[in-house]
């Protein structure tokens, strides 16, 4: 903890506390008032202290009552082990699988855990609608006009206030406008790679990743992961060493589908690495905003003092999932970058990216950040417990810091895609775990998004997906 912030370290002798039950469950705490005299700090010290233990679900705050011990635990389940992924690169087929799920997703009928979106219970669509409305009445030439270049420079600066959070000091001039982070990651993998060329990854993986690989005609070498702590440093230092990568592509906080968060000293270590290598390294940060407050949300990029981190992020995660707008920061290749967008796809709707800046200004961004994350954790811990109690013995499942995706590992001689045939014709989606690497190493995993609705049916059905994985569990017994 020599690195982390005073409130950090409050949290975290509050948080031992907690976890010895030494403040038992259910007990309130000091007023902020109180913690600030208690130990020297700020109120806005104290208040960050706070904000981080209710970010871990250790505390929360009751109307006009004040801090308490969170009323129950969260379920305590083994987590998966480190991945183990094959050494070497491999060519990537995954396009039709990930195009099969994503049917079911879109299909109506079908209760859906499998994708990783955040559903329009969690978000208020009139908030978004009167942006439109007034970025259309303030710019009604723009509505007769076509988006280039490299985006609206109102949003631009906005978001280059909005990444302070990300511990990144930005040039407006340097940020690049996208359609969504697919888009933005897509485009600096073409800036930096050639067909056949190796692309390192975490290990296992989002799908969307693979399949923009496999389109580029690239190879995949998974490099091993811990569900916890992310990403290997020393695989990546020896892979770099032995095998011709030409890019790392990661998400070192709440990484899909572990949710991991790459401790701060290896985001450093990482960034001193990309510039030893001259490696590119392609930072995903689109779930940052949803991790506790403090050190798991600074960024690669905030240690990059050379170019070599390229920078992307989206909206789509934590304010407008509908709105397919995204950025980057590309480094040292922004100049190529810019070239390639205005190549394929141009620019995007200006009054679209004017009244995105709108909502990244408003002084509630922030407090709406918190009560999103909030409610995503309150019904992870809810699937945690279910999981615990339908699914099979031996089965194993993520504890990520924040996020609305779980990652459960099944018994080895459960398929996963068997799974999901069962749960299919039942009216259930999963995301078996095949998706998730260019190996059939994860056949037994599978991925549980919890960003949709969450409502009795759902509860049910998740018990019900426990129930399946004990009958096949049962077949293969028998």
């Amino acid at each position: 903890m020599a690195d982390a912030p005073l409130y950090l370290t409050i949290a975290q002798a509050l948080a031992q506390g907690i976890e010895a039950g030494t403040l038992r469950r259910g007990e309130r705490l000091p007023s902020l008032r109180a913690l600030a005299r208690q130990r020297g700090v700020s109120l806005s010290t104290a208040t960050l202290a706070y904000r981080t233990l209710e970010d871990r679900r250790l505390v929360e705050v009751r109307d006009r009552s004040g801090w308490f011990v969170a009323g129950s635990a969260p379920a305590r389940l083994p987590e998966p082990a480190p991945s183990r992924p094959p050494a070497r690169a491999q060519r990537v087929d995954r396009s039709q699988i990930a195009a099969d799920l994503m049917r079911m997703v879109d299909d109506p009928t079908v209760l859906s855990f499998g994708a990783a979106c955040p559903g329009p219970d969690l978000f208020d669509p009139d908030r978004l609608r009167l942006a439109l409305q007034r970025a259309a009445q303030r710019h009604r030439p723009l509505l007769t006009r076509y988006g280039f270049g490299p985006g609206q420079p109102t949003l631009r600066r906005a978001i280059a206030r909005d990444a302070l959070s990300l511990g990144c000091d930005l040039d407006p001039e340097r940020l690049i406008v996208t359609h969504g982070a697919r888009e933005a990651l897509a485009l600096c993998l073409q800036a930096v790679t050639r067909p056949g060329d190796v692309v390192a990854l975490e290990s296992p993986t989002f799908f969307g990743f693979l399949e923009t690989i496999e389109a580029l005609g690239l190879r995949a070498l998974e490099i091993p992961t811990h569900p916890r702590t992310g990403l290997s440093l020393d695989a990546l230092d020896l892979a770099l060493r032995t095998q011709p990568v030409k890019a790392l592509l990661l998400v070192p906080t709440l990484s899909n589908p572990l949710g991991a968060c790459l401790p701060l000293a290896q985001r450093r270590r990482l960034a001193a690495m990309a510039a030893e290598h001259r490696l590119p390294v392609i930072e995903d940060v689109i779930y940052n905003d949803l991790a506790p407050e403090g050190t798991p949300r600074r960024a690669v990029k905030s240690f990059d003092r050379e170019g070599w981190v390229m920078l992307c992020h989206s909206f789509s995660k934590t304010l407008a999932p509908g709105v397919r707008l995204g950025w980057c920061e590309p480094g040292r290749w922004r100049d190529r970058v810019l070239q390639l967008k205005t190549a394929t796809t141009g620019g995007q709707s200006p009054v679209l990216e004017l009244a995105i800046a709108d909502l990244l200004s408003q002084p509630g961004h922030q407090a709406g950040l918190r009560q999103l994350r909030r409610a995503i954790a309150e019904r992870v811990d809810a699937a945690r417990r279910l999981i615990a109690q339908h699914f099979p013995a031996g089965t194993r499942v993520t504890d990520p810091p924040g996020g609305f995706i779980l990652w459960v590992e099944l018994p080895r001689q459960i398929d996963s895609v068997q799974l999901a045939e069962a749960c299919l014709a039942e009216g259930l989606c999963i995301a078996p775990g095949l998706l998730f690497s260019a190996s059939d190493r994860y056949r037994h995993c599978l991925r549980i998004g919890l960003g949709g609705p969450w409502d009795r049916a759902h509860q049910q059905g998740l018990a019900r997906i426990g129930s399946l994985a004990h009958g096949l569990a049962a077949q293969q017994a028998a």
